[in-house]
Formats: structure tokens, sequence, C-alpha cells
């Protein structure tokens, strides 16, 4: 049975509730089944200075994704007509039991690679020449980490995404909004021996295989990083993880579709 979803009208979130009380109990760290994803949340418009913001939490991992829209593109794209969106990707001093050290020279290797795999998942699903000569930069900056903090981010950086771009529609900066389908990407693996969906940071840790993997809403595939951490894995594994991905995937981006039903209040740029 797959989550129903619920709108929660005082804080504009949409929540995933329980599932079926009858499954049987499942044997993974927290209790869920191996197809069930962490309670899932989006909180828009956070915080209000940004054109886009989104509070997205899973389970206890919750990241503040924002959307700050640039009317120029970097220096090698001027003149050609299209747009770029590009991320930003950190984790807050507090957000682990151990103080995250604030990066004195820079992102780590570690942040770079998650935000770049945040800008490309995003450009996959936007139209640049729609966009026109626009930049949008995405911030994601972890709040509290229990593992899938990157999953998450694309997650709720594309609903700050989208806010953006329809208000940029609203303010007439651009005719329509460039987003061509939603961006979802979640954590699968396989512990103990067990394909699992949406992994905390004690399966994420002990996982014999990692994998993340990001999607479309209609399920096209737009990027999959998986590795063998303690175990090789067969094709057929490989091909229970995808399955498994894709139908918390739809489940997700559902929860997007529902939280992004009703349009933002408009605002403008550095307004």
């Amino acid at each position: 049975m797959s989550p129903a979803l619920a709108i929660d009208t005082r804080s504009n979130a949409t929540i995933l509730l329980e599932l079926d009380p009858e499954i049987p109990v499942s044997t993974r760290y927290d209790g869920r089944q191996p197809d069930e994803l962490r309670p899932l949340s989006f909180i828009r418009d956070f915080t209000n200075m940004s054109m886009g913001s989104t509070l997205v939490t899973f389970g206890e991992t919750r990241v503040l994704c924002t959307a700050s829209v640039d009317e120029d593109v970097p220096r090698w794209m001027r003149g050609k007509g299209e747009g770029w969106v590009t991320a930003e990707y950190s984790m807050l001093p507090g957000s682990s039991p151990e103080r995250v050290r604030r990066p004195k020279n820079g992102p780590n290797g570690r942040s770079q690679e998650i935000q770049r795999l945040i800008g490309r998942s995003l450009r996959a699903v936007t139209d640049m020449k729609a966009l026109g000569e626009v930049s949008i930069d995405i911030d994601c900056d972890v709040l509290q980490a229990d593992g899938g903090t990157r999953t998450a981010s694309i997650c709720g950086a594309y609903v700050a995404l989208h806010d953006a771009c329809t208000r940029m529609v609203q303010s007439g900066m651009i005719k329509a909004n460039p987003l061509t389908t939603e961006c979802v990407a979640i954590s699968v693996g396989i512990v103990d021996g067990q394909p699992v969906l949406d992994l905390p940071y004690p399966e994420d840790s002990t996982a014999d295989v990692d994998f993340n993997v990001v999607m479309t809403g209609s399920g096209q595939l737009i990027e999959v990083q998986g590795t063998a951490e303690g175990a090789t894995f067969s094709r057929d594994e490989l091909g229970a993880l995808l399955d498994l991905a894709a139908g918390g995937v739809e489940t997700i981006a559902a929860a997007q579709r529902a939280v992004l039903a009703e349009p933002p209040s408009p605002r403008t740029p550095g307004r």
C-alpha cells in the first residue's frame, strides 16, 4: 500500500502518512518496510527573502533550500539567449553530533561533488532557452543530517526552484515556467542482504551497497551513483534497487506536485 498524502494547511507542508498498520513489522533500524519512505514534508517559503525557499524533511534529515534569481548569466554564456541553474551545498556546524567546521577555503571535496550533482540534476529538467539570460542560484544548507542529505537537497531544491520560476512568470520576467518535469532523488541500498529504500544514517553507514538515484517525475533516469561498500552486487540486484528507487520517486513526485498545486504569492527579485 502506498503512503497517503495530506496537506498540513498550518505549515503549507505535504506530509506522508503512515503505511497500513496491518503490514508485518519490519526488521529495519526504524521499523519501516523495505520499500517505505521516511516521513516526508516540504514547507514552502520557509524564509521570505529569496524567490523560492523550502524546508525539506526526510525523517530526521532537514535541509533548507533557497533559490535566488540573478538577472545575468556567467560571462561565458552571455549573448546565447540561455539561462543557468547552479547550486551550492553545505552542512551547518550543528547538523551532526560532532560539530562540522565551517570551510575557510571554499567547500571541501564532498560538498563540491554534491553541489555539482544538485546543479546537474536541476538543469536536466530546466529549459534554458525558456529561462532566458537569467541565473538561478540554489543554496542547500543541511540543518540536521541523518542520511540522504544530497537526495533530500535535490527534492527540496526542485520545489524552491519551481516557486522561483513561477514568481518570475508572475512578475513578467519570463513567459512560461521553464521546468519540464519534477526532479526527484532517493537513496537505496543493500543492508544485511536486503534491498531497502531511503536509508537513515545507521543503515547508510553499514550498507553493503549504497546508491543515490535521481529521476524525473515521469520515471526517466537523470543520474545513478552506486558503489559496493562492503560486498559486490549482481545485475539482478542492481535492477531491484532501481525498481525500489522508482517506487520512492513516484511517491515523492506526487508530494511535490501536491505542495506546488497552489501558486505562491507574487514576489520580485530583490524585494
